[in-house]
């Protein structure tokens, strides 16, 4: 009962002094709103970003055959010295090989849900199917079957098949795309199925038999132009691993693959370094090679621990204003306390303890940051909106800062409220019954 009539005499005194109480509130709406706004936009921009490497395959471990540096010791068997002129390419000896890579399965069985290979050819050219004194361009990759089978969900087949590792093994065949047809073929996706088709690649001719024809999607392709004009789209031309090996010159092991994790099995970041440390167990005698791996969930994991970082600095700095604005808070209370010295005089003399009086006027500090706690929330929440809109991303509000700056606005408001009312609850009733 003594809480509700605290509470009332509280909203009673910030409603007769609405412009003081306005300016008391205005440090804390200030650094509230501050603080749930950028919180807002920080949560978008790595919502954002995790959800664009989740698309990207955040569970892919790219493994690479690198350099070793000078001072570089780990994974170098005793006794071996690095070459101070190292080659600027692996030779064969020095590549993944297929060996090592089902030892690595046969290591983590349930780990790993597939590997990806590719082997890149580069730039073929055709003759456009409309106007045969034009060309247009495809990239043309080598991939195996997991490769192909994983791509972008738009990206399905339509008419054949993927390739094949087995079945296709050493044949000219290909998988193209819609607009590849469209433009170097002619007809529909399924009359293109079986046909032949020559490129010229690296002033060479070679030809190929279509396959499979997958869907077009513009977010499918690496390799593609600025404009909206179909002569300027290049699209991918896939065929075997080892055609493209051949005509590549590569040799048969791999410099880089794509270890894609079971995400339900294993903790994609922690599984790097194990990764890594299995591949390089094999070159501890190499003077000059080695392999790493990374990942997108740990680039993904450094940038949001970046962006929590300059949020968190960008918060300590907004929450200086809640410390201006509670000290607002105790001068005001202050001048309440002065104003109303005959009144607690009043309600001493009545019998009131000083316990009383001292909850009275916390009560309304805490009123007052409240109300000013919830203006800056809801001011918050739409500068946060409007600033991700303006910056291409969907409103994240973080219901823990909000529940945060709703408790730190009470705190302030005891904080700073406890001093003026533990000044009014020690007054003596005489003096604040002559006071002037």
């Amino acid at each position: 009962m003594q809480l509700f009539e605290n509470i009332s005499m509280a909203l009673a005194s910030v409603k007769s002094n609405k412009m003081r109480s306005a300016l008391t509130m205005l440090g804390i709406i200030i650094g509230i709103a501050a603080v749930i706004a950028i919180e807002t936009v920080g949560n978008s921009m790595t919502g954002s970003v995790t959800d664009s490497m989740a698309g990207m395959g955040a569970s892919n471990i790219s493994v690479s055959v690198v350099q070793k540096s000078a001072n570089d010791t780990s994974g170098t068997a005793q006794g071996v010295t690095l070459r101070r002129f190292m080659d600027s390419k692996p030779s064969d000896a020095d590549l993944i090989t297929d060996a090592m890579m089902q030892d690595f399965l046969d290591a983590f069985p349930g780990k790993v849900d597939h590997i990806e290979l590719t082997q890149q050819v580069g730039s073929g050219t055709v003759a456009k199917y409309s106007d045969p004194t034009t060309t247009i361009t495809a990239t043309v990759s080598g991939a195996n079957a997991a490769t192909l089978e994983n791509l972008d969900t738009d990206s399905q087949i339509l008419c054949g098949r993927w390739l094949d590792d087995d079945k296709d093994a050493g044949r000219k065949v290909a998988c193209v795309s819609e607009k590849f047809v469209e433009q170097a073929i002619g007809g529909t996706a399924q009359d293109a199925i079986g046909k032949a088709v020559t490129l010229t690649i690296n002033k060479d001719l070679y030809t190929f038999y279509i396959e499979g024809v997958y869907r077009y999607t513009e977010d499918s392709y690496s390799s593609m132009f600025s404009g909206t004009d179909d002569d300027s789209i290049q699209t991918d031309f896939y065929i075997p691993l080892d055609v493209a090996k051949s005509i590549a010159g590569a040799g048969a092991g791999y410099q880089s693959i794509t270890v894609v994790a079971d995400g339900t099995a294993v903790n994609v970041t922690s599984f790097v370094d194990t990764v890594g440390d299995f591949f390089a167990s094999y070159y501890t005698r190499n003077d000059s090679w080695t392999v790493s791996a990374s990942s997108l969930a740990s680039l993904l994991d450094s940038m949001s621990s970046m962006l929590g970082t300059v949020s968190l600095g960008i918060s300590a700095i907004a929450a200086l204003s809640l410390l201006v604005g509670g000290i607002g808070v105790m001068n005001i209370m202050m001048v309440s306390v002065t104003e109303r010295t005959r009144e607690i005089g009043t309600r001493k003399a009545l019998g009131a303890p000083a316990a009383a009086i001292r909850m009275q006027f916390i009560t309304e500090s805490v009123i007052l940051c409240l109300i000013g706690g919830i203006a800056g929330i809801l001011l918050g929440l739409a500068l946060g909106a409007g600033l991700s809109k303006a910056v291409g991303y969907a409103a994240r509000p973080s219901l823990t800062a909000i529940v945060v700056a709703v408790g730190f606005s009470m705190a302030i408001g005891v904080f700073f409220g406890y001093y003026p009312a533990n000044k009014a609850a020690k007054l003596d009733p005489i003096e604040a019954l002559r006071y002037e």
